[in-house]
């Protein structure tokens, strides 16, 4: 799995995050390639810029990508939002063919010293990530009050949390082993709009 945190502060409550989400998958057998937000982090997207090639943070996140089977972000909310330098990376690595979030399992999780936990930047992250065909876990994990929520060696000092923490990712992992080694559920899914059969209105997936 890649894991990074889309933080590019040095002292990044997320990026506390993403190590313990690491180690976590770890502890259950997973591999992890623990990446920083720096890695990735690209010059604005403009078409024009493009026509002159990828820049090398770009080329960097798609590779990444590539080579694994999940993903993992701990993201900032900011305003309410997500980070800027993730959207512009997003950005970026989508306009490659193929396209690698496409199909890839991904799980979304953040710190915030707020109640809320950066929750709402989550939601706004789902959005341009699932439009790009990524399979996003539906839970997520927000962790609220982050400042005062990390032990001293680095773990969730709250034990309660902690374990949620936990079963959160191990429900994360058995789904991504699932689907790379047990592809069996096929789905057809045919939308009748009330005319007679034709291609051009019948949806199928």
């Amino acid at each position: 799995m890649l894991v990074f945190s889309a933080s590019l502060r040095a002292k990044s409550l997320n990026t506390r995050l993403a190590k313990l989400a690491a180690r976590v998958i770890e502890d259950h057998g997973g591999t992890v390639d623990l990446a920083a937000m720096s890695e990735f982090d690209c010059p604005s997207y403009n078409q024009d810029a493009q026509a002159t090639g990828f820049p090398p943070a770009a080329e960097q996140f798609r590779s990444r990508l590539e080579d694994v089977d999940a993903f993992v972000i701990a993201a900032p909310e900011y305003n309410g939002s997500f980070p800027g330098v993730l959207k512009n990376a997003i950005d970026w690595v989508s306009r490659y063919k193929p396209q690698p979030f496409n199909a890839k399992q991904g799980m979304l999780i953040s710190a915030s010293p707020s109640m809320v936990g950066g929750n709402r930047g989550l939601w706004a992250l789902r959005v341009p990530l699932e439009h790009l065909g990524a399979r996003m876990y539906p839970d997520m994990f927000s962790l609220a009050q982050a400042h005062q929520a990390f032990s001293p060696d680095g773990k969730i000092a709250n034990q309660t949390v902690a374990d949620r923490f936990d079963k959160t990712f191990v429900g994360f992992l058995d789904l991504v082993e699932a689907a790379k080694h047990y592809p069996c559920a096929k789905k057809a899914w045919i939308e009748f709009l009330g005319e007679h059969p034709n291609p051009a209105t019948d949806r199928v997936e």
